[in-house]
């Protein structure tokens, strides 16, 4: 049997990102990956069986790295408004350091690759945000509206910041990060 290379992993991984990227999810195939990846097909197979076996354990990988830049230097000691800001920013910036990580994820949660159950178990790790928010309404800091919605509001617009960068070539200054949050928190606080 054939040793796996980690290295190799992440260059198919590294090459399904950046194939779905420009084409989505339903426009890769694992030649497709294979040839990105400079690897055989073959090899390809050594590692996966399968699109949907590449997928979902590449899905698993960015959302478990996703959550875990979250919530870098967060505390739940942390004023609210600090702790708020911290998350925030973490997820603005990963999502603009590792953008078509981002894409995937979101093209991944509107697939039929995703169970409602792997969604669910890979949806809790973001529980510190989500008690964060429930904190804030708690504490009066911030609308008193169902979470879900506050959730949305907030990473509908970093999502919508990220991909203008990205897709308009834009610079996003200090000035202008400060400016997006303060329009995030204006939206939200109570």
């Amino acid at each position: 049997m054939k040793i796996k290379d980690d290295n190799k992993i992440n260059d198919i991984y590294a090459a399904t990102l950046k194939l779905v990227k420009a084409s989505g999810l339903a426009g890769i195939t694992m030649q497709a990956v294979a040839k990105e990846a400079g690897v055989a097909t073959g090899t390809l197979y050594i590692y996966f069986q399968n699109k949907d076996e590449l997928i979902i354990r590449l899905f698993d990988v960015c959302v478990k790295n996703s959550a875990s830049n979250f919530f870098k230097d967060y505390s739940v000691r942390d004023p609210f408004k600090v702790g708020f800001r911290t998350i925030w920013s973490n997820i603005l910036q990963h999502r603009l350091s590792r953008f078509p990580e981002s894409i995937f994820i979101e093209q991944c949660f509107h697939s039929p690759f995703i169970d409602e159950d792997t969604k669910i178990t890979l949806k809790k790790m973001f529980d510190p945000l989500l008690e964060l928010l429930n904190r804030g309404k708690r504490e009066h800091l911030i609308k008193n509206i169902d979470t879900f919605w506050l959730l949305t509001f907030m990473i509908g617009g970093i999502n919508e910041v990220a991909k203008r960068v990205v897709y308009f070539n834009k610079k996003l200054s200090v000035e202008l990060m400060d400016q997006n949050f303060q329009m995030c928190w204006d939206g939200i606080k109570a």
